[in-house]
């Protein structure tokens, strides 16, 4: 992931809510977004079982290859009203992103496995379609550094 040319930026200022994403690249690559629930959310992974969610900072790691790249899929993600598409859309629409990792020319499996120490909270979550990664999403204990860098 630390490719020379690569950068990890934010579309949000340090301890503020994200606004729009709209000052990130159009390239394609990956991103981690950094999710704060204040309360529990219930979410159903490919049709098995619901789970709770409880309260908390939850990490997810996803890649934007389409039109906009990060930009889009980014600011995408940052919107409230959305049709709901992706597991992570029932966090974002239910939670606030309040920090974004972006890297342009990325991995979204390089990132899972760069913060393998965390827990993973709901297998198959944002990985249904990935046979390198146990799920995409997962939780951020208070007080863990992550080795990403600053945000912004």
């Amino acid at each position: 992931m630390d490719r020379p040319g690569t950068t990890i930026g934010s579309a949000c200022a340090a301890g503020h809510t994200c606004e729009s994403g709209a000052s990130l690249p159009t390239l394609a690559g990956a991103y981690v977004l950094a999710i704060r629930l204040a309360r529990p959310v219930r979410v159903t992974v490919a049709g098995r079982m619901a789970k709770t969610l409880p309260a908390g900072r939850y990490l997810y790691c996803g890649s934007a290859r389409g039109p906009g790249g990060l930009r889009a899929r980014i600011a995408r993600h940052l919107r409230r009203r959305k049709t709901l598409r992706w597991h992570v859309d029932r966090l974002t629409t239910r939670g606030t992103v309040f920090a974004v990792w972006a890297i342009p020319g990325g991995d979204e499996c390089d990132l899972v496995a760069r913060l393998a120490a965390l827990p993973v909270p709901l297998p198959g979550f944002g990985s249904s379609d990935c046979r390198r990664c146990r799920s995409h999403l997962l939780a951020w204990p208070e007080g863990v550094e992550l080795g990403l860098g600053p945000p912004a």
